[in-house]
């Protein structure tokens, strides 16, 4: 599985670069902070799979990592190829980049 860290994720965002951000975690969480990404969470990623793209690079996120994972292999599945994991999630987010972010 791909994973990109959250500073390649920062450089991707502050380049411009043409990418989907995908945010598997629940509303809640996403209300408490998120990075501006698409909100499909994970229960909902397989029925929902048309939002994501598969024509450019997408990068799914969540808390720490391990629902991301988890919705990746259920997408490589149904034939994504170009999906990767932001490793740490928006916990690793707020460490490295952001410290004044709202997590719980």
């Amino acid at each position: 599985m791909n994973e990109i860290t959250v500073q390649e994720l920062k450089e991707k965002i502050d380049k411009g670069e043409d990418f989907q951000l995908i945010d598997v975690r629940e509303d809640f969480e996403y209300e408490t902070s998120n990075l501006g990404g698409q909100l499909i969470p994970l229960g909902g990623v397989v029925i929902e799979s048309e939002k994501i793209s598969k024509d450019k690079p997408v990068v799914v996120m969540c808390r720490s990592g391990k629902r991301s994972a988890a919705a990746i292999m259920q997408l490589e599945q149904l034939g994504f190829t170009n999906l990767s994991n932001l490793r740490g999630g928006i916990l690793a987010w707020q460490a490295e980049i952001d410290p004044e972010l709202n997590v719980y």
